[in-house]
């Protein structure tokens, strides 16, 4: 199957410029696609684009990462509704830095192959070029009429809209156009990719190609990921799910696709893996007739989780999820790393105490009725005990003499306090 029939497969196929497969198939052809530098880290909502680049180099072509370092001081008007913050050029680098290191876990950038990977900054050939020749040299090339016609400008300068357009914001068109023209005459790149919202955008840049260099250039776009239910996609509760494990933990981030709804996970499955097609039918199949066992969630977040972090995250992660809902071990809390733990029992009742206070040992029911308020009396706890529904860092507690002293701080930290099946609490030794 070529690049252009496992999309439609994939059902990541919106638009593609007549002529595209011809080229695709006529020879190795560099293609580029932008990335947002407002953060320095990628999330959820840029990895259809991680992937469609993937599988550009997968099918044989050269993917050109462009992040763009002058675009972001300017600000997008696609699928915006005002304009956003511009960055300086210190935060934009160590943006540009962040990206560049995720981006390299997703494409080969150095094999030395004829298409390896390569990332540009816009910024490199933006810098030096003033106003005046930018208008003289570019802005004469394409018509205000043409530029008006643009769905993204038009909605901004629509009656719906309170806010209207700065000048900066209508020329953004422009300087993606000219990413792309550079592109072509510096590097051969023919074929310009992103998200539907991008269409026009990409179009004016084969349009400046097609006017100044007499050149032919190309356009595919991938649809914007939506979810069944109306939510925005790659928002959660904490807000976006990042690929930064600083960020968003490998645990929240396998959770994210392990509750994903069924209608959403037969979608995202051929968008966001590299499985084949005939494992992909057969998942479908299998969670058709038995939908309540969920592998193709299971599958999703085992395959994306691994990609984007690694199989020992992926790994920790189903150990804290065994954990959480009941058939974890002491073994594998103790395994956790801090950042895990922490997002597992986030929002859990905690409560602190003394470190020295635990270097000669307190008793069980003087620390969980009377240092911290874990029960509310001791009488309580020592019925708890009695019915086996004490556990302390998932182990049961039966001696209502026991000493809790240092052993048992977790990441020299953490106790883990269990009550019943579903009620934890978190003791800090500070």
């Amino acid at each position: 199957m070529n690049f252009v029939e496992d999309l439609k497969w994939r059902g990541m196929l919106h638009d593609v410029m007549p002529g595209t497969e011809d080229q695709l198939a006529k020879e190795m052809t560099p293609a580029y696609i932008g990335f947002d530098p407002t953060s320095d880290s990628l999330h959820v909502g840029s990895f259809a684009q991680i992937m469609l680049l993937k599988r550009f180099q997968l099918a044989g072509h050269k993917p050109v990462a462009l992040v763009g370092g002058a675009t972001g001081m300017i600000g997008d008007p696609s699928g915006k509704s005002q304009e956003r913050n511009l960055l300086n050029e210190e935060s934009l680098n160590k943006n540009l830095n962040g990206i560049k290191a995720q981006l390299s876990k997703f494409l080969d950038f150095d094999s030395g192959e004829p298409n390896a990977a390569v990332m540009v900054n816009n910024y490199d050939w933006m810098k030096e070029f003033s106003f005046l020749d930018f208008i003289r040299d570019i802005g004469k090339h394409i018509p205000v009429n043409y530029m008006m016609a643009k769905e993204s400008v038009k909605k901004r300068l629509g009656a719906e809209s309170k806010v209207g357009m700065s000048f900066t914001e209508f020329t953004y068109q422009l300087v993606q156009g000219y990413d792309f023209l550079w592109l072509y005459e510096n590097m051969n790149c023919k074929l310009q990719m992103g998200g539907s919202d991008q269409w026009g955008n990409i179009t004016t840049g084969t349009e400046l190609i097609r006017r100044k260099a007499s050149g032919e250039a190309f356009a595919l776009t991938i649809p914007l990921i939506t979810k069944a239910d109306g939510g925005k996609f790659g928002k959660t509760e904490q807000g976006n799910v990042w690929l930064d494990p600083e960020k968003t933990t490998p645990y929240q981030f396998y959770q994210f696709w392990l509750n994903t709804s069924d209608g959403d996970a037969e979608k995202y499955i051929k968008v966001f893996t590299l499985l084949p097609r005939e494992e992909v039918t057969t998942l479908i199949e299998q969670h058709k007739e038995a939908p309540h066992a969920r592998a193709l969630q299971k599958k999703l977040a085992e395959e994306i989780t691994t990609m984007v972090h690694s199989k020992e995250d992926y790994e920790m992660a189903i150990a804290a999820s065994q954990i959480l809902f009941g058939k974890g071990t002491a073994e594998q809390l103790h395994k956790l790393n801090e950042n895990t733990f922490l997002s597992v029992f986030e929002g859990v009742p905690q409560f602190k105490i003394a470190k020295t206070e635990l270097e000669a040992g307190i008793n069980v029911i003087d620390l969980l009725a009377e240092k911290t308020e874990v029960f509310p009396s001791k009488g309580e706890l020592r019925r708890t005990i009695k019915g086996n529904g004490l556990s302390i860092n998932k182990e049961k507690i039966g001696n209502p003499d026991l000493v809790v002293n240092n052993d048992y701080l977790i990441g020299d930290k953490y106790i883990l306090a269990q009550k019943g099946k579903k009620n934890y609490y978190l003791i800090l030794a500070e």
